[in-house]
């Protein structure tokens, strides 16, 4: 037995609700269960019960046993004096408050069917808990708990973001650089590429906005790939021209062996994003704000799918040449891009400015880009939850990722369906 489903049986009611009496057969009733606290103190606050004729408010505590009111110290914690029921499995031992008062204690009884299934899912090892029984479970659950968890999503990679405007001094622009620059890495390259930008203060690129080779030099540089002694001629210029730069800015490099070229196809390399990302810069001053102002999904995709200069149409690293080829950035890779930094910053930005109608927009083009394709969304398909847009395949992550490898049935409406329902 675990605690948390003593929890799971509170929250929703699910104890036999007749008759109740406390551990002093006084006449109890349950009028609202309170709300579920996730942090330290109580288990549920502001819950309202009436005991005989009396009505109390306060918050309730949770145990499997009431002698673990001791064993967590609560008689030591005038934390928990405000608590007006304790909610146990087995009630062995009366409980009191700091000044002696006892408290109220609830044994509850509920159907042991509710914990059969419970424990069925947490002791199933398949992909998912539930992998066996979610054919059981009707459209309408699916769908409505898909909506909350894109949103909760969102709302997480919200809490990245603001964590980047708090260490750029709530500046948008540089928050949003950093963020860019992280996802231009995808997920082998992400943290060399947010250190890369955290080296070079967006001010410094601004002063240089107007020259490419300028801006190549000073992202180049400063991810370490300009420190061979030796190269070809655009190399030796671009070295040079850092070298300059460098000691202008008083800059440090970040090291060159963070960066990962293996298992990447060339299109992928280090190298190719950031002349790709240099040329993003190059070309969309104020980048910020012109997504912001963009109407469609079209005039993003315009802002993103850029060539990087002509030396890379020949290159994937340099000094080593290649048979000639359009280094654009891909379409799906700007989806990406779209997925995991323009809607969330467009999300947040419309929240913390009040702005529901960039929220609404944030939602509207995840539902018009296409769903993911990977190995999450592959299996979800195998399994009869499809994914229709990026909305329901980011939903889809969040619930593998956050809830079921963590087997949080008991959090997710999925999972409650089955352990109210399957017989």
């Amino acid at each position: 037995m675990r605690e948390e489903f003593l929890h799971y049986i509170w929250k929703y009611k699910l104890f036999k609700n007749q008759d109740l009496k406390t551990q002093n057969q006084e006449k109890l009733e349950v009028i609202n269960q309170g709300i579920h606290n996730s942090d330290a103190g109580p288990d549920f606050f502001n819950a309202r019960i009436k005991i005989n004729d009396t009505i109390w408010v306060g918050n309730v505590e949770i145990h499997i046993n009431s002698s673990d009111w001791y064993k967590h110290n609560h008689h030591l914690d005038k934390a928990y004096d405000n608590v007006i029921l304790q909610v146990v499995l087995n009630n062995d031992k009366d409980v009191f408050r700091t000044n002696g008062q006892l408290i109220p204690t609830l044994a509850i009884e509920f159907d042991n069917e509710f914990l059969n299934n419970y424990e069925s899912l947490i002791k199933n090892e398949s992909w998912i808990s539930c992998q066996s029984d979610i054919h059981r479970v009707d459209s309408f659950t699916i769908h409505n708990w898909i909506e909350k968890l894109a949103i909760e999503r969102l709302e997480e990679k919200s809490e990245r973001i603001h964590k980047l405007l708090e260490q750029t001094n709530s500046s948008w622009e540089n928050a949003f650089y950093i963020q860019l620059a992280s996802n231009f890495g995808f997920k082998l390259n992400s943290t060399p590429f947010e250190l890369l930008a955290k080296s070079l203060p967006l001010t410094y690129l601004a002063k240089h906005k107007d020259n490419l080779f300028q801006i190549e030099a000073l992202l180049f540089g400063q991810a370490g790939f300009l420190e061979d002694k030796s190269g070809d001629e655009y190399f030796k210029n671009l070295k040079k021209e850092y070298i300059y730069l460098q000691k202008k800015f008083m800059l440090t490099p970040i090291e060159k062996h963070l960066w990962k070229f293996l298992r990447s196809r060339p299109g992928n390399f280090p190298t190719i994003r950031i002349a790709q990302y240099s040329k993003l810069i190059y070309s969309s001053t104020s980048l910020f704000s012109k997504i912001l102002e963009a109407k469609t999904i079209q005039d993003l995709y315009t802002l993103f799918i850029v060539n990087p200069s002509d030396y890379w149409e020949s290159h994937y690293v340099f000094n080593k040449e290649s048979v000639k080829k359009s280094k654009s950035i891909g379409k799906s890779a700007v989806d990406i891009i779209l997925i995991n930094t323009i809607i969330p910053f467009l999300f947040i930005y419309g929240d913390a400015k009040g702005q529901s109608e960039l929220k609404t927009k944030a939602i509207e083009l995840l539902e018009k880009l296409k769903s993911e394709k990977n190995a999450i969304i592959t299996k979800w398909d195998e399994l009869g939850v499809e994914s229709e847009n990026a909305f329901h395949s980011q939903a889809l992550i969040q619930l593998k990722n956050e809830y079921c490898n963590h087997k949080k049935c008991l959090n997710c409406q999925i999972g409650n369906y089955i352990i109210r329902n399957n017989k």
